[in-house]
């Protein structure tokens, strides 16, 4: 089995926790975050630097603050992994840079608490 976390951006939570049910995994965690990934941005600046004004454009990589994100995590059987990064993909691309990133990590077992279910039987199917 395989833990799947997301960082993606706070206004597509909604696209992405549809796109997960659409793709029929119910599971899931999120919770908010801060991060950047390589580009420094100064968010007051961006608006400058949108309007094209010389100043502001300048100032874009000279400024490291952290951006609120949201981070969702789904622990699937690996023959699921697939479609969960797809799911995710294709609810968070928009081709502008921010987008934000999956990761893959392996998960040794799972319990479930109730009925002391291990294994791949506590998890999506």
């Amino acid at each position: 089995m395989k833990e799947v976390m997301a960082i993606v951006r706070m206004n597509r939570i909604n696209q992405t926790k549809r796109a997960l049910t659409e793709a029929g995994i119910t599971s899931m965690h999120a919770k908010d975050c801060l991060g950047r990934g390589k580009g420094l941005v100064e968010l007051i600046g961006l608006g400058g630097a949108e309007r094209a004004y010389e100043e502001k454009m300048e100032e874009l990589g000279n400024a490291g603050r952290l951006v609120p994100k949201r981070m969702v995590t789904v622990v699937v059987p690996d023959r699921l992994v697939k479609r969960v990064v797809d799911a995710i993909m294709d609810a968070n691309r928009t081709g502008k840079s921010g987008d934000g990133k999956v990761f893959v990590m392996p998960v040794l077992d799972s319990v479930r608490i109730r009925t002391g279910e291990a294994g791949d039987e506590t998890l999506d199917e």
